[in-house]
């Protein structure tokens, strides 16, 4: 089986220590991504600003591996405070293509440098 390792310029480079997203026959497997600029700076806002730039950082790695959003087949939202689940879910809905693709949503412990939220995906290639 092939492996691609895919990596947006569009987005911070952690790829000292991931790869934004893996790429097999069929799928890609995208990291979480958090609520940061290119220059990895958090992003002015609360949670519907942090969402929005969450599904803007997934639709560059999903650009960089050929993709976009209508072939996501597959969320994780992970959340600091489900209290924000409402705020993080209006965003969500208007950002995301019709149909919405299968989604979890889990309120986590803590999530690295402290965020409110991250978001993973699985895409069809």
């Amino acid at each position: 089986m092939s492996v691609e390792r895919i990596n947006s310029s569009e987005n911070p480079s952690f790829t000292h220590i991931l790869s934004h997203a893996t790429k097999v026959p069929g799928l890609i497997f995208l990291s979480g991504q958090v609520p940061v600029d290119k220059n990895g700076k958090l992003v002015e806002g609360g949670i519907k600003e942090h969402t929005a730039q969450c599904i803007a950082n997934l639709g560059n790695v999903l650009k960089a591996a050929g993709s976009s959003w209508e072939k996501v087949v597959k969320v994780n939202v992970y959340l600091k405070n489900m209290d924000n689940f409402a705020a993080m879910n209006e965003v969500y809905e208007k950002l995301l293509p019709n149909p919405k693709p299968a989604r979890t949503c889990i309120q986590a412990g803590k999530l690295p440098n402290d965020v409110d939220v991250e978001i993973e995906a699985i895409a069809a290639a």
